[in-house]
């Protein structure tokens, strides 16, 4: 299986979540979209462990399941339609999580997550193992 890992998720797998890593460690590949990474570089960088938190992330990034997933044009056009799709059924979502979905569309990943909002995108399998 390959999976996006969303913000919520990271911080959950990074503060021990056994269960989630041990799902994680099953899958072939795991992706960081870019948004996701930002959120985590972006708390660490407010909190009292940031030295801490910033090996444990570099470590996880260092596994040769792990990626980080940049947007591209690609991710624009899904992003585009995801926006627009959402609007009309009056379900907007936060931008990096719009950001996120686009990825995960474009990718056709599976997205760890305990946001329910992602739910709203049929196009999108979300789970919260």
């Amino acid at each position: 299986m390959r999976a996006a890992i969303d913000t919520n998720r990271l911080t959950d797998l990074f503060r021990g979540d056994k269960h989630l890593g041990d799902w994680l460690g099953e899958c072939d590949q795991i992706y960081v979209p870019l948004p996701v990474l930002a959120e985590i570089k972006a708390g660490f960088a407010g909190g009292a462990r940031r030295p801490e938190n910033e090996a444990v992330l570099r470590e996880f990034l260092l596994k040769p399941t792990v990626s980080v997933l940049l947007p591209g044009r690609e991710t624009a056009e899904h992003y585009a339609r995801l926006f627009v799709q959402l609007r009309i059924a009056g379900t907007p979502i936060p931008i990096n999580d719009l950001w996120i979905a686009a990825l995960v569309v474009e990718h056709d990943l599976v997205l760890v997550t305990r946001d329910a909002h992602f739910r709203r995108i049929p196009q999108i399998i979300a789970t919260q193992p």
